[in-house]
């Protein structure tokens, strides 16, 4: 295997604490990867910058609000576009919330929001469009480690955060 470049990612589920619901954006139709797609907020980490540090940027520059990761979701490789370098990206996944969830305000990179439950959203995506069994799988995810998740942990995260070093 010959060693190329990637693009490292991130990807921010937000969550609503009021009533468990998930935020789900719709990408613009102008957007030249999956115009029209429902996802969570996604971006990439810029150089110089870690991935804690991306999610917060992301989520502002999307949102408009500050973001708060709670739990980490997992990680994922997938190619933006052909499989060659420079379309590689190898992500990371947290979910979170945001300081005020009726604050929030879509920046030109989405068309659409909706707060829905993992239910809605199973509805919402497959009949729109089976492709999206990655943030399905994010969704699901979301909702059995929050099932689980001991409040010592997330006290412990607030406080030492989930960078490394």
């Amino acid at each position: 295997m010959t060693i190329g470049h990637f693009i490292g990612g991130v990807g921010a589920l937000v969550r609503r604490p009021q009533d468990g619901r998930y935020l789900l954006l719709r990408r613009s139709a102008e957007k030249d990867f999956g115009a029209g797609a429902w996802e969570c907020i996604t971006g990439r980490v810029e150089q110089g910058e870690g991935f804690i540090e991306a999610l917060r940027r992301e989520v502002r520059e999307e949102l408009g609000v500050e973001f708060q990761p709670e739990f980490f979701l997992g990680t994922s490789h997938f190619y933006r576009g052909a499989a060659q370098p420079g379309n590689e990206l190898i992500g990371v996944a947290f979910c979170g919330t945001v300081t005020d969830p009726a604050a929030v305000r879509l920046s030109a990179e989405h068309s659409e929001q909706r707060w829905v439950t993992l239910a809605e959203a199973q509805a919402l995506l497959l009949a729109q469009d089976p492709s999206t069994g990655w943030l399905l799988q994010v969704l699901q995810r979301a909702e059995t480690i929050q099932a689980h998740w001991p409040e010592a942990l997330s006290e412990y995260f607030c406080q030492v955060g989930f960078e490394l070093g």
